[in-house]
Parts: structure tokens; C-alpha cells; sequence
């Protein structure tokens, strides 16, 4: 449901700002008019804050200390591209909008929000206080457009009593050795009438599509934003994929299999041995941690062709829409909730959570910075008491500072879609992985010249 809802949440912010002319908004300031030297004073409206939970609460909370003069009015709802749209249409946005990274070069490129280098500069905030590959995800056109926070790296997720039983290793489960790995898979692998029972990896394609074809040296979009999807390294991956998949029964059945999963709950796929191995973010181990403390896991890092560690960048930003009324107070706050004391802040109040329900551990928090991610794991993550999980969340932060960001793009909600589109209809077997990734790259060159054609 979570992936579905991601893909036409991204289909829908397409369409949406397909709406909007090439460049500009509807009324109110110009970037040029912001005056990040002022004082933080006033009501500060900010949209996008979704469900805070402790981290969220523990930040708001902090930020408000140190902003005194600023009155916060919060609309909680999540991010909605259609909404932004006719807000920026009609000039009357808010100060500050929580959204995807992926879609800061998309409103920026049409000047819909605002450059934030000297709202760092007048607040003496580097921006090697975050990660590098979370800061490029952000930046366009050589330019910083939004605050990050959050990193949740991904790595695979292995069901350790299934590798044993097929006699392999941790080692064989390699991502930058794929004919080792498509043996390993296979030998994990198993079916009942035709239909997978056990899948030996869940690569959990296509959203990250990106992920392997990166991994492998590809791109997917170059220095100057334009689309590569028809890079010829992905379509050596893509045809790799589709292999992984058949070796598995198909995507349309391992598809149809993933779907039957109670991904968060106590029959989940590895309670069932309904997977060998799968990649997921950092935030899984949690669910896992909660719901089947007692399984034997092990986690490995996704690797690149290399075999060095990789991860690809992924989180959500805080952005300044151009015509927002106190964009002083918006830079205050939201350098405030992403500094390293609110990040502290969070991080005791997730541990006080956590001390008061007995069986919960302490996986720590990706902040999208290092510093900050270091200091959390340093005070808050200790023991669990389970040789699985304390191996799983240092894994997590082995692979955390290895990320690289996806790159920026006037075009890169389109991007993506015409990418996973492209994914599919090769693993489908609709088209060959060289037709679908140059009929993925043809539309989104397409809706790239169109992002650009003015402005």
C-alpha cells in the first residue's frame, strides 16, 4: 500500500506542476525580495509537518524554545501536490512546506521556492552539517533550495536460518558479485504449484530500480539535470534484473506473492520464511524489532560494482515557497528543528519512549546529518540483548555515510515515474529492458524540455 501510494503521490505532483507555467508563481515576493537578515519575529505558517511523533514533537518543541518571538501555526496534513499548486497559483502560500527531497528541483527549477544559501549564511550554518549525497538532492542549479532531514539508508535483510539451511554464507549474499548472487538466490529459492513460497531476495523493484543501476555505475540524471534512463549500464542491470526476477518465477507472481505479506505485523515475511533476503530502509528493523524480537536476522550492506558499501539518499526537506510572508522566521525555524540539539532533543525523547515499554529497542535515528547521527548512537544506542538486532542497526550505520544522491532535476518527478514505468514493462516482459529504458528516456526528455523551455 505504501509503495502505491508513493507512486501516485509522485504521478499526481507530475500532473500538477505540468499545470503551472515553465517558471514563476502567482503573486507575492520574489526570491530577490527575502531578507534573511531579520529578526525572527511573528506567526510563522508551516505545512507538511505530518503526524509529529516524539522525534517530530521533541524538535517542534525545541525549536519554539529558541524562537520565542515566533508563533507557529501548524497544518499537519501531509504534503499534497495539488494543493501546493493552486496555493503558489494564487500567491497566498505558507512560510514554510515539509516535501519529498526528490521534489525540490522540480519547484525550483520553476522558481516556485525560494534559494535558501543565504539563510544559511546569515544563520552560520554550513552545509556540511548534512550528508553529501542528502545535500545534493537538494540543490539546484548550484544552488541550496531546501533544509533536509532524515536519511534511511537501505540494506538487505537476511533471514539467517534460510541462508544456513541452502549452506551459504553472509558473504554470498553480495550485490556487486551477480553471478554469485543469482546462484545464491536460486538456491533459496522456493515455490508450491508453480507459485513462490520462499523468495531468495526481494530486491523491491521497481522503486529501487535506482538503487541497483547506481550501484552499478549508471546515472540517471547527469550534472545538468537532463534524463539519462537509457544509460547503457542500466540496461545491462535491468536485463540482470530481469533475470533475478525469472530465476524467482517472474515478477507478475513474486508481485502477487509480496502482496499477501504482513509486512507489519507478527506474521510478517520473515516470521513465514516468505523471504531469504530483502532490502529495506533503516526504519524496518524497528517493526521487525517489535513485532518478532526472537528471529534470527543478519543485515548486509548493499554493495556497488566495486563492492564498496552503497547507498542511494532518500528523506524529506523543509522548502520556502516564493511569496511567503516571513521567510526570516521560516529560516530560523527550520535550521532550528534540523540542528544537532533539537536531534538530541529527539533522541531523548525516543529513548524515554522506548524505557517505558519493555521489549522495544533503540535502533537510533538517520537524520541526514553525521554528526547528529553519531552523537544519537554514542548517547542512546546500547545492547539490545539480541546478537541479530545489534548487528543489523550497526550494519545500518556502516553504510549510512556511503549515500549518492539521484541528482537534480527540472524533471525529476517525471523521471522517476518514466524510470519505474520503464522497470516494470521490462520485468513484464512487455518490452525488451533496452526498448523500455529508451522509450522511458525519450518521455522523459520530453518532459525535461518542456520544464525548461522557459524561464
Amino acid at each position: 500500500m505504501k509503495k502505491r501510494q508513493r507512486v501516485l503521490l509522485a504521478a499526481t505532483a507530475v500532473l500538477s506542476v505540468a499545470a503551472l507555467t515553465a517558471c514563476g508563481s502567482g503573486g507575492g515576493n520574489t526570491a530577490a525580495d527575502v531578507d534573511f537578515s531579520a529578526e525572527p519575529t511573528g506567526t510563522l505558517n508551516a505545512w507538511g509537518f505530518e503526524n509529529a511523533d516524539d522525534v517530530g514533537q521533541s524538535r517542534i518543541d525545541f525549536a519554539a524554545e529558541q524562537l520565542p518571538d515566533v508563533e507557529v501555526e501548524l497544518d499537519a496534513t501531509a504534503f499534497d501536490a495539488q494543493k501546493f499548486t493552486a496555493a503558489t497559483a494564487s500567491g497566498n502560500v505558507p512560510d514554510v512546506v515539509q516535501m519529498s527531497a526528490r521534489f525540490v528541483g522540480t519547484y525550483a527549477a520553476r522558481n516556485l521556492i525560494v534559494p535558501l544559501d543565504e539563510c544559511y549564511a546569515q544563520n552560520d550554518v554550513d552545509k556540511s552539517h548534512w550528508y553529501e549525497s542528502v545535500m545534493g538532492d537538494v540543490t539546484y542549479d548550484g544552488e541550496i533550495y531546501a533544509v533536509p532531514q532524515f536519511y534511511q539508508p537501505p540494506a538487505i535483510i537476511v533471514n539467517t536460518p534460510l541462508l544456513e539451511q541452502a549452506g551459504l554464507t553472509l558473504d554470498d549474499i553480495d550485490t556487486s558479485d551477480r553471478e554469485g548472487l543469482l546462484a545464491a538466490v536460486t538456491a533459496m529459492y522456493a515455490e508450491t504449484g508453480g507459485n513462490p513460497s520462499t523468495l531468495g531476495l526481494d530486491p523491491a523493484l521497481p522503486g529501487n530500480a535506482g538503487l541497483w543501476m547506481l550501484g552499478a555505475g549508471g546515472t540517471i540524471i547527469d550534472d545538468e539535470g537532463r534524463p539519462t534512463i537509457d544509460d547503457p549500464t542500466n540496461v545491462e542491470t535491468l536485463t540482470y534484473l530481469k533475470e533475478l526476477m525469472d530465476a524467482q518465477g517472474g515478477y507478475a507472481k513474486i508481485k502477487s506473492f509480496i502482496d499477501t505479506f504482513d509486512t507489519f505485523g507478527a506474521e510478517n515475511q520473515y516470521v513465514k520464511n516468505q523471504v531469504a533476503g530483502q532490502i529495506n530502509q533503516q526504519w524496518y528493523p524497528n517493526v521487525l524489532a517489535e513485532n518478532s524480537p526472537e528471529l534470527s536476522l543478519n543485515a548486509v550492506p548493499f554493495k556497488d560494482s566495486d563492492g564498496n558499501n552503497f547507498t542511494v539518499s532518500s528523506g524529506t526537506a523543509f522548502v520556502i515557497p516564493v511569496g511567503a510572508k516571513n521567510p526570516a522566521a521560516a529560516c530560523a525555524w527550520m535550521l532550528n528543528l534540523t540542528s544537532n540539539d533539537a536531534w538530541m532533543a529527539a533522541g531523548q525523547a525516543r529513548a524515554d519512549n522506548i524505557a517505558a515499554e519493555p521489549g522495544r529497542i533503540n535502533t537510533g535515528l538517520f537524520t541526514g546529518s553525521p554528526e547528529a547521527d553519531q552523537m544519537i548512537r554514542d548517547e542512546y544506542v546500547v545492547p539490545t540483548g539480541s546478537e541479530s538486532f545489534d548487528q543489523i542497526i550497526a550494519t545500518y550505520y556502516d553504510v549510512v555515510g556511503s549515500g549518492q544522491s539521484y541528482g537534480s532535476s527540472a524533471a525529476g518527478l517525471e523521471i522517476q515515474t518514466e524510470l519505474e514505468n520503464a522497470v516494470v514493462a521490462a520485468l513484464n516482459g512487455e518490452k525488451t529492458p533496452e526498448e523500455a529504458l529508451a522509450d522511458g528516456q525519450a518521455a522523459a526528455e520530453r518532459a525535461y524540455d518542456e520544464a525548461t523551455a522557459a524561464g
